[in-house]
């Protein structure tokens, strides 16, 4: 069966975003994007950058770990203020809106149902896993249903900003076990932890 896997960047004290929620790897942002850590994700997940990463970085490869990536519309939104309307058009991509009634691009498919439904419904299908790229909302929403965390971790810390989960997430403590895990040279640290099932 396919997995739900929350691959995210994070700081040390767990935010994904500044408090405005603006992209914090755009032209003003404060995340670090050293050459190691583009390195990493250009070597093992080329299928998580987008297209303007892909094209500057000259990357082809379709990658083995997702075929489908799940958003939500704040996070959608980033994309199409910089006037991408499918940052991801090599991989089938779900933005979930009760708001957005007509999707800016043919090949975004927009979701109105409950995620939850949603994502039983794609673990049944053939493919590769179904990654959860945020935002938070749509995050505490899926977060029973996520099976692994890759935790991309800058060595930055913001104190305020958008958690990993949204506060809306339901407290339902869950044990997690270390499968794999990378330190770069620019001190980013990747953790992949694999739910732990009773």
């Amino acid at each position: 069966m396919r997995r739900l896997v929350h691959y995210i960047a994070t700081t040390l004290d767990g935010f994904i975003a500044g408090p405005d929620g603006a992209d914090p790897t755009g032209p003003n942002g404060f995340w670090p994007m050293s050459e190691d850590y583009i390195q990493h994700l250009v070597a093992e997940f080329p299928e998580t950058l987008p297209i303007q990463a892909r094209e500057a970085l000259s990357v082809t490869a379709t990658g083995t770990h997702f075929d489908t990536v799940l958003e939500g519309r704040r996070s959608y939104e980033i994309g199409l203020a910089a006037g991408i309307t499918d940052a991801y058009p090599h991989l089938r991509h779900l933005v979930f809106s009760r708001s957005l009634t007509e999707s800016p691009d043919p090949a975004v498919e927009l979701v109105a149902d409950d995620p939850v439904a949603t994502v039983r419904e794609l673990k049944q299908q053939k493919g590769k896993d179904i990654w959860l790229i945020g935002g938070a909302e749509l995050a505490g929403s899926l977060y029973t249903e996520i099976d692994t965390l890759i935790l991309k971790v800058a060595p930055l810390t913001i104190g305020d900003g958008i958690p990993l989960f949204s506060r809306k997430a339901a407290f339902d403590p869950r044990t997690w076990t270390l499968t794999d895990h990378t330190v770069l040279k620019s001190s980013a640290v990747i953790l992949t932890y694999m739910r732990v099932t009773s």
